[in-house]
């Protein structure tokens, strides 16, 4: 029984069935909670509103903490079930535990444990960290860890465009310095201050508050920003390239599941429910899943036809 019980809160916390009706309305509550307490975070820092409404925001804490502590402690419980963590139960919570969701999770609770252990400390910016928890929603959504995969699976990619990145920022900053430190020494007094200028342009963010004035630094400055553009273009080609490969394993996906609803010819009302949602969490169009509906209908017509 306890083995049963820890299987189902392990299929209710990971969706390990789709068309599963509790995961889903569990899964969804905890995405709203996040929203929320991202939103109260953000409103009690205008002090008089906090001061104004305490009690109503630290009952809002207490409950939130204590739904995400359970929420913890039942994933380090089931992660014993996930055979990508390990070969035995410890080593599997372990590497949970230290996994980026793992840390997540615990980051969602531990600013607000340690301003309840020392309520006679000022811990506002402390708990100001709990903004972190937005970052659980790769929890819940399909779209961000495809991301956090994209990411993941580009990282060598990734690596090599931020160490261009890191090149051209040093070189850049270095050369800015040289040609301008003599007439601008306020704002091109060091290398490092220099590597403001720089940061600011090659990110084509261009602020405009420190900008070159000899000739030698305006050409400079103008082969920067056309290495900014190209750096940034790199980076985001990689990132969209690797992102739609994601979603297109996901789409893969959605049409095994739809082959295996559909291999009797026919949809009813369950199957239908669970590929709407199936649908809505991997991001399928609903003109994408009526062309994929029609096609395995011709193909099952066709097949049934021949013979």
């Amino acid at each position: 029984m306890t083995v049963f019980s820890q299987k189902r809160v392990y299929e209710v916390l990971e969706r390990g069935r789709s068309n599963d009706a509790t995961a889903y309305w569990v899964n969804a509550g905890l995405m709203v909670l996040v929203m929320v307490n991202i939103c109260a975070v953000i409103i009690e820092s205008e002090h008089s509103i906090y001061v104004k409404y305490k009690l109503w925001f630290d009952s809002f804490e207490y409950f939130s903490v204590a739904v995400f502590l359970v929420e913890y402690l039942l994933r380090v419980w089931t992660a014993s079930l996930n055979p990508q963590f390990g070969d035995t139960p410890w080593q599997r919570r372990k590497a949970y535990i230290f996994s980026l969701y793992g840390l997540v999770d615990l980051i969602a609770i531990l600013p607000s444990i340690l301003a309840f252990a020392m309520p006679g400390i000022d811990l506002r910016s402390l708990r100001a960290i709990r903004l972190l928890r937005i970052l659980k929603f790769t929890h819940y959504s399909y779209a961000l860890q495809d991301l956090w995969r994209a990411i993941y699976e580009e990282r060598r990619a990734f690596m090599a465009s931020l160490y261009v990145l890191g090149v051209a920022i040093i070189l850049s900053s270095t050369m800015m310095y040289l040609a301008e430190h003599h007439v601008q020494p306020d704002k091109f007094s060091s290398i490092p201050r220099a590597m403001w200028w720089s940061i600011i342009t090659l990110t084509t963010v261009g602020y405009g508050d420190v900008s070159p004035v000899t000739p030698l630094g305006q050409f400079l400055g103008a082969v920067v920003a056309i290495m900014g553009v190209c750096t940034v273009a790199l980076i985001t080609g990689i990132l969209a390239s690797s992102f739609a490969v994601q979603m297109e394993r996901r789409k893969r996906e959605f049409e095994e599941h739809l082959h295996e609803a559909m291999a009797d010819g026919v949809l009813t009302d369950k199957e239908i429910e669970f590929l709407d949602t199936l649908k809505d969490d991997m991001g399928v169009s609903d003109e994408e899943f009526e062309r994929l509906r029609k096609k395995f209908l011709h193909k099952h017509h066709g097949k049934h036809g021949h013979r």
